[in-house]
């Protein structure tokens, strides 16, 4: 049986929107994109996002351009369910907000982009990349992966192009009934359409 992934994105509805997480104390992290580069970090201590926007609350989100994954309790425990290996969960406190959240850290990285498939895919050019972008994916259009070199993984990042944060079907499915989501779900496993 083929198994279905999907693309998680900053969804179309009314929602807040969240400042990049930071330590606790106020100082930024080093490395900005820590929690969005697809690998497995040593405890970083207390947490804080700030509210750069105010709006509806939202159980799924992603915060600041970095784009990290911050859910509620209730959507952590779907990853703590069905994806304990494939990600880590970091507290953070969002501003005046009684109820817990966390960063969610996606630490598998799979090389499984269907490029001929994918609708359009750019890459850096030689004068254009940076030393630690060679080699990547500048952005995709009709995203496509091969479902078979996903190595069992629930959510992962993508190798070359770690933007996309993909979910299995169960744990889109999961997440959809905790519900109040601040994301939509493109499908990145059926063939492409061809117009």
């Amino acid at each position: 049986m083929e198994r279905n992934f999907y693309w998680v994105k900053l969804g179309d509805v009314p929602q807040w929107l969240l400042k990049t997480p930071i330590r606790d104390s106020g100082e930024a992290f080093d490395e900005p994109w820590l929690f969005t580069d697809g690998r497995a970090l040593p405890e970083p201590g207390p947490i804080k996002a700030r509210i750069s926007h105010p709006g509806k609350t939202r159980a799924f989100v992603f915060a600041g351009v970095e784009e990290t994954p911050i859910g509620s309790e209730a959507l952590a425990n779907v990853f703590r369910t069905l994806a304990p290996d494939d990600v880590q969960l970091f507290p953070v406190t969002v501003d005046s907000e009684s109820e817990r959240h966390f960063v969610v850290n996606a630490i598998k990285v799979v090389d499984a982009i269907d490029e001929a498939r994918c609708r359009e895919v750019q890459h850096y050019g030689e004068d254009d990349s940076p030393p630690e972008y060679e080699g990547e994916y500048r952005w995709i259009y009709g995203l496509r992966i091969d479902p078979t070199k996903t190595e069992g993984a629930q959510v992962f990042r993508l190798k070359k192009f770690k933007t996309a944060f993909i979910v299995s079907e169960e744990v889109k499915n999961a997440l959809e009934r905790v519900g109040n989501l601040g994301v939509s779900f493109e499908r990145v496993t059926e063939p492409r359409e061809v117009h």
